[in-house]
């Protein structure tokens, strides 16, 4: 008995990974689903607003609200959670205890799974800090 094979293939429609990757801070904002989507809108919109000297741009694919080009704070989206970034974060007098360090240096995160987990009265409280230390 004699076995032939025959290799049937679909082609596969070519991909561009830069077209999927977001290339500026709308569509970053924009690509989430829900209960992401409200987050990152809302973070947008209180970095915008308590980091009014800062600029902001896309930094290793996330958005970062940047001072003399060095990193404030910025956030990064997952499937299920969207982590707040805070370069100087360790330097942050937390009462809540809920900052936490990460990485190097003096980086410190927070994340949220969606609008319920974000404390305005404490953001504002971290991001004065913040300012403060830029400041100096």
């Amino acid at each position: 008995m004699h076995l032939t094979s025959t290799l049937i293939s679909t082609p596969v429609p070519a991909t561009d990974a830069s077209a999927q990757k977001p290339t500026t801070i709308d569509e970053y904002v924009a690509a989430p689903a829900e209960p992401l989507a409200s987050v990152v809108s809302l973070l947008r919109d209180t970095f915008d607003l308590a980091l009014p000297e800062t600029s902001t741009e896309l930094w290793h694919g996330h958005p970062v609200w940047l001072d003399d080009e060095l990193p404030v704070a910025g956030f990064k989206a997952y499937p299920t959670f969207v982590t707040v970034l805070f370069w100087r974060g360790q330097a942050i007098t937390d009462d809540s205890g809920k900052l936490n360090a990460s990485g190097s240096a003096e980086m410190s995160e927070y994340k949220l799974r969606g609008v319920d987990d974000f404390d305005s009265d404490l953001f504002t409280g971290w991001l004065q800090q913040l300012r403060e230390l830029e400041s100096a």
